[in-house]
């Protein structure tokens, strides 16, 4: 019998963005969609798997997709947030998203049981880290001045 897990996560937003800390993948990953199921690439290759009616998108590494000829797209890389937010938390990725966007940067993120993770442009990784470093400072002295 199934039952309700607990929630590990973090709800407090300033909490969040006052510890937040990240970690860059070394990765390429690109996204794509596949509508034969029988072309999903395996478990261990994919980052993400999400079905949508128009086919299933798929988040492999560019050097798996470039090795077995899947057209795709947004070559990217992914930077993990190393705080454990709650899937209820309100408000997290979209002041991340918020902050991104001032940088004119598009970011994609993706929100798994204990992290969340934010695809951004190729070529912009460094920049999006720093970004973010900077957002989490500046929580970390409201939350000083709050105290």
């Amino acid at each position: 019998m199934s039952k309700l897990a607990s929630d590990p996560g973090e709800k407090s937003l300033t909490k969040l963005l006052a510890t937040l800390t990240t970690t860059l993948h070394d990765t390429t990953y690109v996204f794509a969609t596949l509508t034969d199921t029988s072309k999903l690439p395996p478990l261990a290759e994919t980052q993400l798997l999400f079905k949508e009616t128009e086919g299933i998108t798929v988040i492999v590494s560019q050097e798996y997709a470039e090795a077995h000829k899947i057209d795709f797209f947004f070559p990217c890389k992914m930077i993990t947030l190393n705080v454990t937010s709650s899937l209820e938390a309100v408000g997290f990725m979209a002041v991340i998203a918020t902050k991104l966007a001032e940088y004119k940067m598009g970011v994609n993120p993706v929100s798994g049981f204990y992290h969340d993770h934010c695809f951004v442009p190729l070529g912009r990784e460094q920049e999006a880290v720093e970004v973010l470093h900077r957002l989490a400072e500046e929580y970390k002295q409201k939350a000083l001045v709050d105290n």
